[in-house]
């Protein structure tokens, strides 16, 4: 009998238990392995070098375990370092973004809020999600430093 290879996710806390409820809901089947980065976390404010090295390290864990498919179940460490890690590993990697598409098919007024750590507002990643889908709103963004995991 063949061992079946799990679904790694991680964060950098539990914040993203919630992402992986949500697979185990949609895909019952399937083994999960969670990763909490809690000697590091919050990712939130840390320096993007340090997220990406973080990130590096325990993806090699997972794979280690056996991962077909890597969930980053962190804006932070996903707007720091998402496409590296697709370009360092063959295994899908799947990551979060800040809902700004959602948000600006929603507003009435022409404007949105983001909440969001100072990595992922500073990050490229966003920039690109607000000039693909937010170019004729007005965006107002404002690190949260007291509520990530």
């Amino acid at each position: 009998m063949t061992q079946r290879q799990p679904i790694g996710v991680f964060d950098s806390g539990v914040g993203g238990l919630s992402v992986a409820k949500e697979i185990r809901r949609l895909l019952p089947l399937e083994d999960l392995i969670y990763y909490a980065d809690s000697a590091y976390c919050p990712y939130g404010e840390k320096d993007p070098e340090l997220i990406r090295q973080r990130e590096r390290t325990i993806v090699e864990f997972l794979l280690s375990k056996g991962a077909k498919l890597i969930v980053v179940a962190c804006n932070t460490a996903s707007s720091a370092g998402l496409e590296e890690l697709r370009k360092l590993f063959t295994v899908p990697i799947v990551g979060m973004e800040p809902g700004v598409k959602p948000a600006v098919a929603a507003t009435r007024s022409g404007k949105i809020g983001v909440l969001a750590t100072g990595v992922t507002i500073a990050g490229d990643r966003f920039a690109s999600l607000v000039k693909r889908y937010a170019e004729n709103t007005k965006v107002i963004t404002q690190p949260a430093r007291a509520w990530w995991s």
